[in-house]
């Protein structure tokens, strides 16, 4: 049966562990205030001091307020519709009007004027005010005043003016033509003042207004009368004029009525010789085309000539003629008198035929003459008249016009003489408003209100803080939890260190050993299982320890591993980091032993260098003296000949190797490991820190190394239970419950067994 290589064992790539998904965002969002609720607490705490102690040095703020009723039903300067000023939109409109009008800059500063409030001590200028917060804070501490330079005033007025409008305020009452003005003062006197004053001047003024826009019609309304007056009888002149210069006397229906029929009757008399001129024109051209090249008896065979009554007869004449002639010559001979008579009756009777023909003939060409002539003089007739319409209809356009002149300077002319009659005799203008309960002397403050100032301040510092604190979350790259580790460095998560207390003489790197039931114990037995078991068809295991930076607990995790790893198999713990060398001291060796630089440079032989650590199977070899470039030493033919030869005396070697982002030491390393445990400190490593050492680690690998994985160290279990949510349980007690048992022979029986059955299968 073929066995299946470590190679084909190994995954193509890390996929982060899906048993915990993401917690939703509200629950990091809750997790993170809870992080920070003391900070948040605080912040909100000392800004609401800061409030309290800033409302407290106000102040007190007095208000007191009038009710005015706005008058609908303001009457007119006149009774017809207004031609200088329209109310126009809804009485919505209106009275938002009216109201813009009370709080307008002009009234504020008749105010101020007619109470002299530029003398108000409120008001007066002088020396700057003092901070709030000059009750709290030493004399010496506070910036000198200086006494403000006084100004005009002009400048004063309109200062003053701004104060007063913002302490103006007006409030509509529903469904009523009520309105409640107020004023807020640190003065309760003038506070009382303020309002009733404010709603005279707003009265008196709208008099005053409508008084002055009735003097002003008044006199506009005469001016333009005049002038209408004047342009009536300009115009009225015109008409006059212009009908004498035209001869107009016949009244305008008359007139066009006559032109229309003269036309009618010229209209219909060229029709007519129309008709006649086509009919002589059709007998002209058939006597026209007879009389072309035929003889003149062909004449007679004509419509127009055979229907003449005198040509009838004229035929009747020659057909009896001819029958007298035919009976002569059955009877008698060519010379017989009686013949010769009967023929020259006959001929008699045919020349006057001819004659007759020609007569009518001679007859359709005159008529056809004076047919065309009559056409012709009724047309210029026609066209005669149709000038002298056109000229008259031009003429009774400019009169039409001149009369509209006249008609509308008289109507204009009577309006305004009307309008002005109505507002000579109008009536007396009336007050728009009155004060139905004036202002009253304010018996308490109104404001500050300490209360609301202090909550608003607290509640603004609460959303400030609350963000700073998410912003704050949002900006922490810190690797804080096993998720984090998997998901941001895409890594392995093999184990999580909780951050451990050792006793008192008690040195952190031998903790497995002198606290076999504590949490950190169990962690580092797991790092060991999983190393175990994934590559368990490796004989040799070589494993690799690094980390970022210093001080994220490296050496700690490696001697701790090899303490655990050399309770079931033979153990080697390697210093390979030589530029600070520290395993002697905190396992108690000798610092002058010889150690893996002599045993590279041939100086030492092996079993001078590697030495038992006290009360363990583990042996240790130290890095030994210093060499002057270490990088050059790991890198020879003879560090890798060194580690053939450690391999073939261990079972297990673990190397402690410098930081990645210092030196480039546990690059040159990893080639000689199967695994690769990164250490990365618990909520103090950067993750794009880590992730860019692990990239190189990963990009610089040998294939024959079985797996990279990473270490989360020096958690604080209890802080991440609070702010995580996702080592709820995790300690000592929780193996103490189930009967955990820190015998090694029962740990070491445990692990070789699960590695037969994985051998097995």
């Amino acid at each position: 049966m073929n066995r299946v290589s470590n190679r084909e064992l190994q995954l193509p790539a890390f996929t982060p562990t899906q048993g915990e998904p993401t917690p939703p965002d509200v629950v990091r969002y809750l997790r993170t205030l809870n992080r920070y609720k003391w900070g948040i607490l605080l912040v909100v705490i000392a800004v609401g001091m800061l409030a309290a102690m800033y409302a407290s040095s106000l102040r007190p703020i007095y208000r007191a307020t009038a009710t005015v009723m706005v008058e609908m039903g303001k009457p007119k300067v006149v009774s017809s519709q207004d031609i200088y000023e329209s109310l126009g939109g809804s009485t919505r409109d209106y009275f938002l009007t009216q109201f813009e009008i009370v709080k307008s800059r002009e009234l504020a500063e008749r105010l101020v004027r007619a109470m002299q409030l530029t003398k108000n001590p409120e008001f007066a200028p002088g020396e700057q005010p003092k901070s709030w917060y000059a009750d709290w804070v030493p004399a010496q501490f506070l910036p000198a005043v200086t006494p403000l330079k006084p100004p005009n005033e002009e400048d004063l007025v309109e200062s003053v003016t701004s104060q007063v409008m913002g302490g103006i305020s007006l409030q509509p009452i529903k469904n009523t033509q009520l309105f409640k003005l107020s004023f807020d003062s640190h003065d309760p006197v003038l506070a009382e003042r303020v309002p009733n004053t404010l709603a005279m001047i707003y009265i008196v003024s709208d008099l005053e207004t409508r008084g002055e826009t009735t003097r002003r019609s008044m006199s506009f309304l005469k001016e333009q009368a005049e002038e209408l007056k004047g342009k009536l009888n300009e115009s009225e002149r015109a008409l006059q004029d212009f009908r004498e210069k035209e001869k107009i006397v016949v009244a305008k229906g008359v007139s066009v009525s006559g032109a229309i029929r003269q036309l009618e009757e010229l209209q219909s008399s060229l029709d007519e010789a129309r008709k006649k001129r086509l009919d002589a024109e059709a007998l002209f051209n058939q006597v026209s085309v007879a009389r072309q090249g035929k003889p003149a008896a062909a004449m007679e065979s004509l419509p127009v000539v055979q229907s003449n009554p005198v040509v009838a007869r004229f035929k009747e004449a020659e057909a009896e003629a001819e029958r007298r002639v035919s009976e002569a010559s059955k009877r008698y001979g060519p010379e017989h008198p009686r013949m010769v008579a009967a023929q020259s009756d006959l001929k008699a009777v045919r020349d006057n035929l001819h004659r007759q023909a020609s007569t009518v003939v001679e007859g359709v060409l005159k008529d056809y003459e004076i047919a065309k002539a009559n056409e012709a003089t009724l047309t210029r007739a026609l066209a005669r008249a149709k000038e002298e319409s056109q000229a008259y209809n031009r003429k009774e356009f400019t009169l039409a016009g001149l009369e509209r002149d006249v008609a509308s300077n008289r109507q204009l002319y009577d309006l305004f003489t009307q309008r002005a009659k109505e507002t000579k005799t109008g009536d007396v203008p009336s007050a728009i408003a009155r004060i139905i309960d004036p202002a009253i002397l304010p018996k308490a403050p109104y404001g500050p209100n300490t209360r609301n100032i202090v909550g608003i301040a607290m509640l603004i510092a609460l959303a400030v803080a609350v963000a700073i604190a998410l912003l704050l979350e949002q900006m922490d790259i810190k690797v804080k939890t096993s998720q984090e580790l998997e998901t941001k460095l895409e890594v392995k998560a093999v184990g999580v260190l909780p951050r451990m207390q050792p006793k008192l003489g008690v040195p952190i790197e031998r903790m497995f050993l002198e606290e076999n039931q504590s949490a950190f114990a169990e962690g580092i037995r797991s790092i060991r299982s999983d190393l175990l078991l994934s590559g368990i068809d490796s004989g040799q295991k070589v494993v690799l320890l690094t980390s970022s930076i210093p001080s994220e607990g490296k050496t700690t995790v490696a001697c701790n591993l090899a303490f655990a790893f050399s309770q079931i198999k033979k153990t080697l713990l390697v210093e390979a980091d030589m530029r600070r060398p520290k395993i002697a001291h905190v396992l108690g060796g000798d610092p002058r032993r010889p150690g893996l630089s002599e045993l590279v440079a041939g100086n030492v032989p092996l079993d001078e260098c590697v030495y038992a650590a006290d009360k363990s199977n583990l042996w240790i070899l130290q890095s030994g003296r210093i060499p002057l470039n270490p990088l050059e030493l790991i890198s020879s033919h003879r560090f890798s000949d060194v580690m053939e030869t450690l391999k073939k005396a261990f079972d297990v070697i673990v190397i402690d190797s410098p930081p990645l982002q210092l030196v480039s030491d546990a690059l040159v390393l990893s080639q000689y490991a199967s695994s690769v445990l990164y250490v990365v400190k618990a909520d103090s490593t950067p993750y794009p820190l880590a992730r860019h050492g692990l990239t190189q680690m990963k990009r610089v690998s040998e294939p024959g190394l079985v797996g990279l994985g990473a270490v989360l160290n020096q958690l604080d279990i209890d802080k991440a239970n609070k702010y995580y949510g996702e080592y709820r349980g995790y300690g000592g007690s929780y193996y103490r419950r189930y009967g955990y048992s820190s015998d090694a022979g029962e740990n070491v029986t445990s692990i070789e067994s699960a590695v037969t059955e994985k051998k097995a299968a």
